[in-house]
């Protein structure tokens, strides 16, 4: 069954080049799909404006809902009711995920109609009354909404049967999965100076798999950990990812701290909860070691106390759990101690990512989306987490990187060192799918 496919806008010149060239020309050459464009200037008589001013104070005009309306019902009283989808950078943004749950509902519909709408955009009402789906192609402005139904559809078309050739072109597409897809090479065999990698002429279909799974992976960890955080992955999927995710530690740091009401520079003592806490939490997300810095000698013999039960057989009978956790803490006396512990583990000297509670100016300030900006300098990677009332400012413009505070839409923001380590954690290396995992969906 063919898809009728109705694009409403100003500018339909844009469309007939693009309609009648590759897959989508072929497609409707094969009556797999039949687009037609519709004009919003064609639903006004002629010198009448389809666009008005805005009510209340703002700049700009905005398309009349009358024009809009008519425009699509008379689409629809030729093609039948439409799976309707207009576009704003207020929508939703759209992703392969995205794509893949439309594709089924506008085959169902057998009728697309996407508005692409010019100057300040149409009439809310408008978009309240007709639209099935408000979309945005990314979080910028454009001129209008034709660039994003032109890349909508080179997207969404993809998702329709007959339309793309090989099915597993699209099955195998970059975000089809948790990861990008893997480099491709064709001839010639030697191009400046480089081959074509040898695995890929092998013949063994599993070292290609392995090698193309390590490539998708590493691509995706380096320049879209923010997507793939969010996407479900096999086992040996996260395996792959985690291979290329730079070595992480943590210090708690109990020097170089300030301390009491007026915010001097000071040490604290250390409390058996924070050692506890920022262990498991350390260890969940997969840091290397969780370092405990402090120079008072009473305070390293209560930590060497406590380690001295944890790290021992005697706390692994107790609470394998707990022994696990604790087994990558180390009692330290200095930050530069630290350091060099990890210098001499990973052969370089790590970024120092000093955290607060409190947005300071540093002139590399990060948020928890700028993993890649972190990790293309190839180091292994030291969070730095204060006790008292925080880093001392030495040591926060010592630091690399200074990461955003932890916050919430409430204006209370006193969380202890070991409930900010784990969201603080969470948010920089956890996962947190947008999907259920098919094994649990199916189960229900």
């Amino acid at each position: 069954m063919s898809i009728a496919i109705s694009i409403i806008t100003v500018f339909e010149e844009l469309y007939k080049p693009f309609l009648d060239t590759s897959l989508i020309g072929r497609a409707q050459k094969n009556s797999i799909i039949n687009v037609s464009v519709k004009n919003l200037f064609s639903c006004v008589e002629p010198k009448q404006r389809i666009d008005g001013p805005a009510y209340g104070h703002g700049a700009g005009m905005l398309i009349r809902p009358d024009v809009v309306e008519k425009a699509i019902e008379e689409r629809e009283a030729i093609a039948g009711k439409a799976f309707k989808i207009f576009f704003s950078p207020q929508g939703q943004k759209i992703d392969q995920r995205l794509l893949e749950e439309l594709a089924p509902q506008i085959q169902a519909a057998g009728h697309l109609m996407l508005v692409a709408p010019r100057y300040e955009g149409v009439d809310a009402r408008a978009e309240e009354k007709y639209a099935d789906k408000i979309l945005s192609v990314g979080d910028f402005v454009l001129m209008g909404g034709d660039i994003p139904a032109l890349m909508f559809l080179e997207g969404i078309l993809r998702h329709i049967p007959g339309v793309v050739g090989k099915q597993e072109s699209v099955e195998h597409d970059s975000f089809s999965g948790p990861f990008v897809d893997y480099p491709s090479y064709t001839e010639p065999l030697e191009w400046h100076g480089q081959k074509v990698p040898e695995v890929l002429r092998s013949g063994n279909h599993e070292h290609m798999r392995q090698w193309r799974l390590a490539r998708a992976a590493k691509t995706t960890v380096l320049n879209h950990f923010s997507w793939l955080k969010a996407q479900v992955m096999s086992k040996e999927e996260r395996a792959a990812a985690w291979q290329h995710v730079p070595s992480h530690y943590v210090a708690l740091l109990h020097n170089d701290v300030l301390v009491g009401s007026q915010g001097l520079e000071g040490m604290t003592s250390v409390t058996s909860l924070d050692i506890h806490d920022i262990a498991r939490s350390s260890k969940t997300f997969g840091f290397k070691n969780f370092f405990i810095v402090t120079s008072l000698l009473d305070q390293q013999k209560v930590v060497k106390k406590l380690l001295n039960f944890w790290q021992t057989d005697e706390g692994l009978e107790y609470n394998k759990n707990r022994f696990e956790a604790l087994s990558g803490v180390c009692l330290l006396d200095t930050l530069d101690q630290a350091i060099a512990h990890i210098e001499q583990q990973e052969g370089k000297a790590p970024l120092l990512i000093a955290t607060s509670a409190h947005q300071k100016d540093h002139e590399r300030a990060i948020t928890f989306f700028e993993q890649e900006k972190v990790w293309a300098l190839e180091r292994p990677v030291l969070f730095l987490l204060g006790t008292g009332k925080g880093l001392t400012e030495k040591i926060i413009q010592r630091s690399d990187f200074l990461l955003n505070p932890v916050n919430g839409f409430a204006e209370f923001n006193h969380l202890s060192v070991r409930s900010a380590a784990a969201v603080l954690f969470d948010r920089w290396l956890g996962l947190n799918p947008r999907m259920i995992p098919a094994s649990k969906s199916a189960s229900k």
